[in-house]
């Protein structure tokens, strides 16, 4: 099985990890501080600070902003579900605004009819790795003075418009084993906001300031030393990583474009795809469903995987909610969501390994 993503870890990854064993301080210390410095240097931010993962970057990143009961987010309905139990753990509600299918991020013309009175935040997710559309996302944010949350937990070293992402806000990266970047478990929010970092550290330390010196209720959302050890020679990696990913995606629309009923990812002007994922479409005008298409490429030997199968507010822990309102659904996330299928894009794939997956989709595609 050509696997979805690889998970590895080389002798400089080796080398810091026994470094931090053998100095005697696993938790957070010196090397989460150069974790976080180089989380700065990748998306220009003047801070960022480091947390035990992605999940609770975003609610820490939300709560930092001092959201009160009733306040809402505005979201995408088609990523993770730590987006939106973020959004439940920090107290708020979630409403949703539709995507576009051709970037799978929000669209910036469906939000103006979702924020209302209660809305405080807005959260665009940039999906697979691909920036969303943040010049209108953000104009509007200024307009209706609302804060910038981004959850970039798949965009290491995406850009827009030649900016890094990471700074239109406040922004949040996970660095979870299956990322571009991992150290595991772990994640960042980075700010230029000198406020709103110091904020975030106290959150992260049970709120205090000094020991025994508590400035407000916190978490413990620290970092190890540990899993910052594991992350930090992949830094110097990001671009050689991102390169290796671009190019088999191109190799993937090279060989796939064409096919009838199959809709192949592009990356739109002004962006740089960091593609955590390579996700294809398969239409309703496919001559094969997709799930009868995901079948055929697992037996072929092909990782292929489904992120994300439901809308993600489609399921029934949520559907009843009292913080989670739809207001009549977003067609396009619940149409794209039974579209979707990634396939193997990561930097180990071997040219043989590109050829069989193309194979195995040019085969899968064709009826029986």
């Amino acid at each position: 099985m050509i696997p979805i993503t690889v998970v590895q870890c080389g002798p400089e990854e080796e080398a810091l990890v026994l470094q931090v064993l053998r100095s005697g301080m696993l938790a957070q210390g010196a090397m989460v501080q150069q974790f976080e410095q180089h989380c700065c240097e990748m998306t220009g931010a003047r801070h960022a600070v480091a947390v035990n993962n992605g999940t609770t970057a975003l609610v820490a990143a939300l709560e930092a902003v001092g959201l009160q009961p009733g306040d809402e987010v505005v979201t995408s309905p088609f990523t993770f579900v730590a987006t939106l139990n973020a959004i439940l753990e920090a107290g708020a509600t979630a409403r949703f605004a539709d995507i576009r299918d051709t970037d799978f991020n929000l669209d910036p013309a469906a939000l103006p009819a979702v924020i209302g009175e209660r809305t405080r935040v807005v959260m665009p997710v940039h999906l697979y790795g691909q920036a969303a559309e943040m010049a209108p996302i953000a104009a509007l944010a200024a307009e209706r003075g609302l804060a910038i949350v981004e959850d970039a937990a798949q965009a290491h070293g995406a850009h827009y418009d030649g900016r890094p992402i990471g700074t239109y806000g406040q922004a949040t990266f996970s660095f979870y084993a299956t990322k571009n970047l991992q150290s595991g478990e772990g994640g960042v929010i980075t700010t230029d906001d000198d406020a709103l970092a110091d904020r975030l550290r106290l959150l992260r330390n049970h709120g205090m300031r000094a020991r025994y010196q508590y400035e407000f209720p916190g978490h413990n959302y620290r970092l190890t030393d540990l899993a910052a050890a594991v992350a930090i020679p992949q830094f110097g990696r990001l671009e050689a990583i991102i390169a290796a990913r671009t190019a088999n995606a191109a190799y993937y629309g090279q060989h796939l474009a064409a096919l009838p009923g199959v809709v192949t990812p592009v990356t739109l002007p002004g962006r740089r795809h960091a593609w955590h994922q390579y996700t294809l479409r398969i239409t309703a005008e496919s001559p094969v469903p997709r799930d009868t298409v995901l079948q055929r490429l697992n037996d072929a030997g092909v990782g292929a995987g489904v992120y994300y199968p439901r809308a993600v507010y489609d399921y029934e822990c949520y559907r009843q909610h009292p913080r989670v309102i739809v207001d009549g659904g977003c067609p396009v996330g619940e149409r794209v969501a039974a579209e979707v299928i990634s396939l193997p894009v990561h930097q180990h794939l071997t040219e043989a390994q590109r050829e069989q997956v193309v194979a195995a989709v040019l085969a899968a595609v064709v009826p029986a």
